[in-house]
């Protein structure tokens, strides 16, 4: 709870409100005034007055009473929020197992993601990964979609699991293998994953950061043309990685699909963009 605490107070829509960490035992009157009969409690006062408390270390619980009681700095509904929700949606859903982290498998960039790659992988599960780091508005956008503050966050089905303390937990109780979703064939995954959109792009890291000088210029040309794609991170499923080299005959990234279909890697992109076919090819397919 104490990580979760010095989350929110870095997060700019809790602005105004101001997070204190009290040692129990260290200050008996204050603990006597607010009823502290256990540890961790997280006390809700506004003007000196006791509003809410959440006993115990429940983290939805904390976040549905910050959000009662708490003004949220910036907190008016628009568009673009509703816009982002629906991409949060797709993004939780793009995958029966995907855990949303700090960097990615071959590279975690703490180590609570760390060790919460090491835990799946011992476990044999098979599962995508989303690298928060390279995408602020949904770094700061899930935590309030999921009602959960921090990072890693692991999601079955489209429900949050939790982080790493909760996986522990689950899989030291034996409940975590039955909660995993029966393991389709590769070949179906990747024929699901290729027709997810009509123009959807396989490459190494995400359309905002790029992590190859091919994936780069591929996003810049789809760009030029006005292209309107999806895209998976090969860089965070391994499995997929390597079987689509074999699925398609293709043994590059990136790879480029239209209506389910491969067209190619850059070499043949940029052959059809300097012939004036891209653009009428992509065009049909939107």
């Amino acid at each position: 709870m104490l990580d979760v605490l010095e989350e929110l107070s870095k997060d700019k829509q809790w602005a105004t409100t101001l997070f204190l960490k009290v040692e129990a035992e260290a200050v008996p009157e204050m603990s006597a005034k607010y009823g502290i009969t256990a540890v961790p409690t997280c006390v809700l006062v506004k003007k000196q007055v006791k509003v809410d408390e959440v006993n115990g270390a429940n983290v939805p619980e904390l976040m549905k009473k910050l959000k009662t009681h708490c003004p949220v700095a910036g907190s008016e509904t628009t568009g673009p929020q509703v816009d982002l929700n629906t991409r949060l949606k797709k993004l939780i859903n793009s995958a029966p197992v995907i855990l949303f982290m700090k960097g990615c498998p071959d590279e975690p960039r703490c180590g609570f993601s760390r060790q919460t790659v090491q835990l799946l992988t011992e476990q044999g599960v098979k599962f995508n990964t989303f690298d928060i780091l390279t995408d602020n508005d949904v770094r700061q956008g899930l935590k309030t979609y999921s009602n959960w503050p921090t990072y890693p966050q692991l999601y079955i089905k489209g429900e949050l699991i939790g982080g790493l303390d909760i996986l522990k937990e689950l899989v030291e109780s034996g409940e975590f293998k039955s909660m995993l979703p029966k393991q389709e064939s590769m070949e179906v995954r990747l024929r699901a994953l290729i027709n997810q959109q009509p123009i959807m792009l396989f490459m190494k890291g995400t359309p905002e950061e790029a992590r190859c000088g091919f994936s780069r210029t591929m996003i810049q040309i789809l760009s030029e043309v006005g292209a309107k794609y999806g895209y998976f991170d090969i860089l965070g499923d391994n499995d997929v990685r390597q079987e689509l080299k074999k699925f398609s005959n293709w043994p590059t990234y990136p790879q480029l699909y239209v209506k389910g279909e491969l067209v190619g890697g850059l070499d043949i992109i940029k052959e059809l963009k300097e012939s004036g076919e891209l653009s009428d090819m992509l065009k049909d397919a939107q």
